[in-house]
């Protein structure tokens, strides 16, 4: 297949600023990660850290998650592929994301939150599959109320894209004239496609958005350089053009997630869990966890105690951890 783009509105194409291949690495309570965002990359304003969790597939007793910890400043957004998590907070909000699920939660002024595979996976076993996307919050927004959008996939618009292509599923912002349910609180695209074995898109990309596309699985090539990418590779686009040529490979689809986003342009201090604009604010966000403000989550020891279980299930099996 030839992938080299020739065509006389090549000005319209963005180019690839950065290419890289996600290296894997063990977060919260022991899971698996791809950090193709807030690694190699350090971050694609207003996008912090993209984190691809798993695939893994865990046998009875081994799923883990994140334990009770705080967040401010910023907003996770967790989209589930396969699997379920269990979520729940010190404001009292809780609930079980299934596949196909996205969980919208601005922290703002800041809230302590568990995210733990359900009772039900977590006894069966099984794939697990998904993406936190952390997206920052400019200063006005850093302190407003936290706020949790639970969104069931059959409020997430999926369209069909031209000439059999594939399919596009939208998160935030819109594409083709079809909006996303979820609201954000600054412009943002967040697209999850599937492109089939041969097909191309060029995929309109918002001007005066930053943007960068993600691989999470198949092969193909990206941009107009047609430049080879697998499962992990991410690429920075530059801010030039109003869309992004890519296209699968002739012996599989290529899913891949787009994410455009406004530039806050402030300054940023950030530390763990907290995003702030100077390291007073991280302070004072330290202090405020430590005094008990972002309050806390009955059952934490259960949940501390469940993941270490889960740990040392993975290393009696050996599956997820070096011997």
């Amino acid at each position: 297949m030839c992938v080299k783009i020739v065509s006389k509105t090549m000005e319209s194409f963005r180019k690839i600023k950065q290419f890289e291949t996600s290296r894997q690495k063990r977060e919260g309570g022991g899971f698996m990660v791809r950090r193709p965002i807030g690694d190699k990359i350090d971050q694609c304003d207003p996008f912090l850290m993209l984190d691809h969790l798993g695939p893994v597939v865990y046998g009875p007793g081994e799923a883990v998650g994140a334990p009770d910890h705080p967040h401010r400043g910023f907003e996770t957004v967790t989209y589930i592929i396969h699997g379920e998590n269990t979520h729940q907070d010190s404001a009292g909000n809780s609930g079980i994301l299934g596949p196909g699920w996205v969980q919208w939660m601005t922290a703002g002024s800041g809230v302590v939150h568990s995210e733990m595979p359900s009772e039900r996976f977590r006894k069966a076993g099984g794939l697990f599959e998904g993406f936190q996307l952390w997206v920052n919050l400019p200063a006005k927004d850093k302190m407003v109320k936290p706020r949790y959008q639970d969104t069931p996939p059959e409020k997430i618009p999926v369209i069909q894209l031209p000439d059999g292509v594939g399919t596009m599923k939208i998160i935030a912002g819109q594409y083709l004239g079809t909006k996303a349910y979820i609201e954000t609180r600054t412009p943002i695209t967040y697209l999850d496609v599937h492109i089939k074995a041969g097909k191309r898109l060029d995929a309109e990309i918002p001007q005066g958005q930053n943007c960068f596309i993600y691989v999470w699985n198949g092969s193909g090539h990206l941009g107009s350089e047609g430049k080879k990418a697998k499962m992990g590779d991410v690429a920075l686009l530059d801010e030039n053009g109003k869309s992004f040529t890519m296209s699968a490979s002739d012996e599989e689809d290529m899913k891949v997630m787009i994410a455009a986003g406004v530039p806050i342009n402030e300054p940023i201090a950030r530390y763990g869990p907290f995003v702030m604009n100077t390291q007073e604010q991280i302070y004072q966000a330290f202090a405020d966890y430590q005094n008990g403000k972002l309050g806390k989550i009955k059952g934490s020891e259960e949940r501390y105690e469940i993941t270490k279980k889960a740990v040392a299930q993975q290393k009696k099996t050996g599956k997820y951890y070096n011997q």
